[in-house]
């Protein structure tokens, strides 16, 4: 994706914070030169009410690059603090959806892994306890719906939902794909998948506290991308 109007993007604005929802294909931060991002987007918004004025935009978590999903932003040094506490206290609920072609054993269940991330092929993958710099990673899955497909190797589509308890990076990919279900369309963890497929992985559902006032603010989006399309639950 090489441009996007970064207004409709935007689910809720007021003076503490801004939240998105990011098209997949668009990087949250630092994209190559010439490819417009999520941070650069929403700073040239900002800037655009308040001329003249250097806007604050804080980043206070990532979606990949190929995901799409629900971000919030913090918009002063002090909403961002106190969005960063609450995900350090693990109090944001962040649930995503995700398909794959392979059916599990178990309808739903409990993914406790550990991680290690591997800087120069930035991939991650799973590794003993004891090894020097492995994080833990743990989420909760569910079997949503199944739909034929021929375009995969199964001959199906799987939905499934991914409550997330940890935040590591490419933590979703790479559990999946260990636990024996790769998401489909994930050219880096699923390498054997001829679909042709863009990766199906969504943050569809976020909800964390106002900075400013403690209201509960909850955000729930549709994915769009063609992975998702045809299931009924959605």
């Amino acid at each position: 994706m090489q441009s996007f109007n970064i207004q409709d993007c935007i689910l809720y604005e007021d003076k503490d914070i801004l939240v998105c929802h990011k098209p997949a294909g668009v990087a949250v931060q630092s994209a190559r030169f010439g490819m417009a991002d999520m941070e650069s987007s929403l700073k040239n918004h900002l800037a655009l009410k308040t001329p003249g004025k250097m806007p604050y935009l804080g980043i206070i978590h990532r979606l990949d690059q190929p995901v799409e999903g629900v971000l919030v932003f913090a918009k002063t040094p002090k909403a961002a603090a106190e969005l960063n506490r609450q995900i350090t206290s693990k109090t944001v609920t962040k649930e995503y959806l995700a398909v794959t072609a392979q059916l599990p054993e178990e309808k739903q269940g409990h993914l406790e892994d550990y991680l290690k991330k591997d800087n120069r092929t930035n991939s991650s993958s799973v590794v003993t306890p004891k090894t020097p710099g492995a994080k833990k990673a743990s989420l909760d899955y569910s079997i949503q719906e199944e739909i034929k497909d021929e375009r995969t190797a199964t001959g199906k589509r799987i939905l499934v939902k991914i409550i997330l308890d940890t935040g590591r990076h490419h933590q979703i990919r790479v559990q999946m794909a260990h636990k024996g279900m790769p998401l489909l369309g994930d050219r880096k963890y699923n390498a054997a998948d001829k679909s042709g497929l863009p990766l199906g992985l969504c943050s569809c559902h976020l909800a964390f506290r106002h900075p400013a006032n403690g209201k509960k603010m909850e955000f729930k989006v549709t994915p769009k991308g063609e992975t998702f399309k045809g299931f009924l639950t959605l």
